[in-house]
């Protein structure tokens, strides 16, 4: 598991969690990368692993190191996937001393207490000698833990770069990109983006910045392959989706209780079709996992919400998918809105003040250009025919 002369891989695949924080499915499992950086005189360990799979990532640790110490443990995100070894790791490797900034070692204390006087708490561009090469700190708070750094080993310009750059799936066999098929993965990011970093698009935009200048031969993140060859595809996928660029296409969201939303949604999506949009993606939103609906809205410039009046409130599911949408930065996209009722219609009216936060540009379609889409009781004919030319308004929006 050698990555260059100075790293080694220690890290270890989960396949059996069907949840990642307990929300976002996980059909591939994931990764819990972590890495020894031999210095020769000195050895750092760069994160660690969930305390589950702490006997697999110690037999990993041992078998590189031998009787060798551990000198440092860098930890550069004190979210418990990563550092839930780490009291382990100072019960097994004594004398060692972490690394990190002000702010990781308070979550040290409040979620292991095993801090020691010996530690070495570092600031933005501090560097750290092990043995013969050189590791140094950059402070990239709210991407997507306040207390996150990233640590760059000068020697081999490799950035190990905790939660950024990461994506869902588990590593099968290879750990390196040019080893591998790497076409799954870029999904996966997208979603993971989409799922666990959405929310934080600035403090990307600003590590983005902060890092540009340094030269990458490696970017090992603690999900994911490590990337080489595909640095460039890596950092401009991150660059799109925190500016929120889109592409082409459309993602129709509906809940539907008795089927008189789903109808409405598919001829909304028949009449994106009819518009000459091609990429248009349907979510019964009873149905789909929330992580996979937010990287296709995160993909594409058009959405189309809609759904029942419930209780005198938004349908759940609907409910739930648009807290989810104003609670990130999801701004840049054409908006279609839909919505029925039987004797107190209020769905539209609960989507509208949803889109106050999120500031999407909502289409109006017809001759009377009516904003959205409201009918009471069944979908009728006239309903599903008004529901085709919202769609195409949406779709001309989308490709105008």
């Amino acid at each position: 598991m050698n990555i260059s002369n100075h790293i080694r891989y220690v890290g270890v695949q989960d396949r059996t969690k069907h949840r990642f924080e307990g929300q976002w499915l996980l059909p591939h499992g994931i990764s819990y990368n972590a890495y020894l950086v031999d210095g020769g005189t000195e050895i750092a360990l760069i994160d660690t692993v969930e305390a589950d799979f702490f006997d697999v990532f110690l037999e990993k640790v041992r078998a590189e190191l031998g009787d060798r110490k551990i000198d440092y443990l860098v930890i550069n995100h004190m979210e418990p996937d990563h550092s839930g070894s780490i009291a382990l790791v100072r019960k097994y490797f004594p004398g060692i001393r972490f690394v990190g900034n002000k702010k990781t070692f308070q979550m040290v204390e409040g979620f292991y207490g095993v801090s020691t006087a010996d530690d070495v708490e570092v600031k933005e561009g501090d560097e750290l000698r092990v043995g013969d090469i050189t590791l140094r700190f950059h402070l990239v708070p709210m991407l997507h833990w306040p207390e996150t750094m990233v640590t760059y080993l000068v020697d081999e310009e490799a950035l190990f770069s905790g939660d950024a750059f990461g994506c869902f799936g588990a590593l099968n066999g290879a750990v390196v990109d040019t080893q591998m098929d790497v076409e799954p993965y870029f999904p996966e990011m997208e979603r993971y983006y989409a799922a666990i970093l959405g929310k934080y698009a600035s403090p990307v935009q600003q590590a983005l910045k902060k890092l540009a200048a340094q030269p990458m031969k490696a970017i090992c993140s603690t999900h994911g392959p490590v990337w080489t060859a595909n640095i460039p595809r890596v950092i401009e996928t991150y660059r799109r989706l925190s500016a929120g660029e889109t592409e082409e296409g459309v993602v129709v969201c509906y809940g539907s209780m008795y089927g008189n939303s789903q109808r409405v949604a598919e001829a909304v999506a028949e009449g994106v079709a009819e518009a000459g949009v091609r990429k248009i993606i349907v979510h019964n939103l009873s149905v789909s996992q929330p992580s996979f609906v937010l990287r296709d809205v995160f993909r594409y410039r058009g959405l189309a919400v809609g759904g029942p009046t419930y209780n005198g409130g938004l349908f759940p599911v609907v409910d739930d998918l648009l807290k989810r949408l104003a609670g990130r930065e999801v701004s840049k996209h054409k908006l279609a809105i839909f919505g029925g009722y039987t004797w107190g219609g209020q769905a539209v009216k609960l989507i509208r003040q949803y889109n106050e936060a999120m500031k999407m540009d909502e289409v109006a379609f017809g001759a009377d250009n009516l904003s959205a889409l409201e009918w009471k009781q069944g979908a009728c004919a006239d309903v599903l025919a008004q529901a085709r030319e919202l769609g195409r308004a949406l779709g001309q929006a989308v490709k105008g």
